[in-house]
């Protein structure tokens, strides 16, 4: 079956960094595009980055020049390295396959990683 598993997560100042990992299994990862979403309480989950199986990526406006996606497909890893963190970044962050064919991510949801930005 299909499967995330995110890591990574954790209480950071602003400014601070962190790197979170989404272990992947369950399909071709390296054939799959992957994004990273994140969802505060009462609100809608939204993407904020993603990356094609050729390694183009996207991102959110409020993360651009601060967050860099990545994939290890050997690993079948993938990464979101997230620097100067500011406290609107506080959520918790999923990852997921970008389907091509729904148009839509897939139901396959982890339970996500929680990254709070507090000084």
């Amino acid at each position: 079956q299909v499967q995330f598993v995110e890591s990574g997560g954790g209480l950071v100042q602003p400014g601070g960094s962190l790197r979170l990992s989404c272990a992947a299994s369950g399909f071709s990862f390296g054939r799959s595009t992957m994004n990273w979403y994140r969802q505060v309480p009462g609100k809608q989950r939204d993407m904020v980055a993603s990356i094609t199986n050729n390694g183009r990526t996207n991102y959110a406006d409020s993360v651009k020049g601060r967050f860099t996606i990545s994939r290890d497909n050997a690993k079948n890893t993938l990464y979101l390295q997230m620097n100067d963190l500011k406290p609107d970044d506080t959520a918790v962050y999923y990852c997921n396959i970008y389907s091509s064919r729904l148009g839509a991510p897939t139901d396959y949801w982890g339970q996500g990683t929680q990254v709070t930005v507090s000084s």
